[in-house]
């Protein structure tokens, strides 16, 4: 790789003229450059075509407007046209945090085997205020697989090369195409955390995140045909199968106490870690009601 390599950054983009102008000053704004932008919008209709020529000064930037078929179709376009050897997909709802370029560029450059970087996020409201932020574990294939940690789309950083001949995001698997791709690139090649904040993702009406039965359905999907899965060992198959359990606990459509106690013994016994990762009464149906009554209970008698 270069010293200087190019990155490219691209933003697929629909009606999110509310967020568009942060994301791109978040990315223009950074300390490392060559950077390209690409943004690949889908024809809004509202003021985002505007904003993006308020940006015409800017060397860095290049976009389309022009209708597609979703946001896999959006990326996919940006991974045809970008020129970079280091690449990254931000939501035109979300937002770089200073140094997160040149910290994905660092750990990248730093150790060639790496097939991606990602550090940690802040999750803000509509208006830019912190809710929350991710103190992810370091980086395991079998971590992954098992939800114990995740991969954010907004701190990610990865090669290029490796991702276009992986087809980029399938069109088979709409609602987990990101993790799709991070999943088959992991299977090629090992991967890193980066120890900080990289990024904001925005909490909004307008989220994704509420499709919890296509998510779940996509995962799945994503699963059962991963490359390379079925000749893995035992434990990262096994890893696999706990993260679809999982995923539908944390996604689907709300399950009974009974349901959801039987998918967290299944995904225990396909990967043991799980024992200790939940607490005891998660792995008994109507174990947190239990606990309560029995709290009563001791307080009334005098034990508590």
């Amino acid at each position: 790789m270069n010293g200087r390599p190019l990155v490219s950054i691209i933003v697929p983009s629909y009606n999110q003229g509310r967020f568009i102008r942060r994301t791109l000053e978040s990315i223009l704004s950074q300390d490392y450059r060559p950077i390209e932008i690409i943004v690949i919008d889908g024809a809004s209709t509202d003021e985002t075509v505007a904003i993006l020529k308020e940006f015409g000064s800017a060397p860095e930037l290049n976009w389309v407007s022009e209708k597609d078929s979703g946001v896999v179709e959006a990326v996919n376009k940006g991974f045809a046209k970008a020129r970079g050897e280091i690449g990254a997909i931000q939501s035109s709802d979300d937002f770089y945090l200073p140094g997160a370029i040149s910290a994905g560029v660092a750990a990248l450059s730093a150790d060639p085997q790496l097939a991606f970087a990602f550090g940690d996020i802040t999750k803000v409201d509509a208006d830019g205020h912190e809710l929350s932020r991710t103190e992810l574990p370091g980086y395991s294939l079998e971590g992954v697989l098992s939800l114990e940690t995740w991969i954010p789309q907004p701190s990610t950083f990865f090669r290029m090369a490796m991702a276009k001949s992986l087809g980029g995001w399938r069109s088979s698997v709409p609602y987990a195409a990101d993790t799709d791709l991070w999943f088959r690139m992991a299977m090629q090649a090992p991967a890193t955390k980066i120890p900080r904040l990289m990024a904001q993702r925005s909490m909004h009406e307008g989220q994704r995140d509420g499709q919890g039965a296509r998510i779940v359905r996509d995962y799945g999907l994503a699963i059962d045909t991963l490359p390379g899965l079925e000749s893995a060992s035992a434990q990262v198959r096994g890893a696999a199968r706990a993260g679809k359990l999982l995923m539908a606990n944390r996604y689907g459509k709300k399950p009974g106490e009974l349901v959801r106690a039987g998918r967290l013994w299944r995904a225990a016994i396909a990967y043991s870690p799980i024992f200790s990762r939940y607490p005891l009464r998660d792995f008994i149906p109507g174990g947190p009601k239990l606990r309560a009554v029995v709290s009563s209970w001791a307080h009334q008698v005098g034990l508590r």
